[in-house]
């Protein structure tokens, strides 16, 4: 499963704080997405991480 962050972030850094190893903040202050699948063992708080999302910025890809 693959992941990433869409126009709707506001930058606010929850995803990175539920799962640091896929998701950083950019250089423009918002979210990105690691590129490549996300690894078995941190499936559950990538998956946090996205419905956590109070914009619903990140998506299944």
């Amino acid at each position: 499963m693959r992941y990433f962050v869409n126009s709707n972030c506001i930058g606010c850094g929850l995803c990175t704080g539920i799962c640091p190893e896929i998701f950083t903040m950019g250089d423009a202050g918002l979210a990105v997405a690691k590129e490549g699948d996300v690894p078995e063992e941190l499936l559950d708080s990538a998956a946090e991480a996205r419905t956590s999302c109070p914009v619903e910025a990140i998506e299944e890809a």
